[in-house]
């Protein structure tokens, strides 16, 4: 099955598939059954801050212990950052 979601600028996502940013990807973009353009906004919005985070430069002349701790931070910002992306789209979903 193919999905036919749309994004905000009204550009089918299965187009975009192809070059899907890393936050892109993380988020799911392409997976909106619904076709609701306010998951598609939540998920780009999401998508921008994780890929702003991924392209951050490891610090120069850190320590073996500060490179390490430095990716732990990278990797929580991108763990949290998928984590509040799902509860703002179930938040935007929600049916009780």
């Amino acid at each position: 099955m193919t999905d036919k979601t749309t994004n905000v600028e009204g550009t089918s996502v299965e187009e975009e598939d192809q070059s899907l940013t890393y936050g892109q990807k993380a988020v799911g973009l392409s997976f909106n059954p619904s076709g609701d353009p306010t998951v598609v906004k939540i998920k780009q919005l999401y998508a921008e801050i994780i890929d702003l985070v991924h392209e951050l430069k490891d610090p120069v002349g850190l320590s073996d212990d500060g490179k390490k701790l430095y990716v732990d931070i990278v990797n929580d910002a991108h763990s949290l950052a998928r984590s509040a992306q799902m509860m703002a789209v179930k938040a935007a979903t929600w049916q009780a």
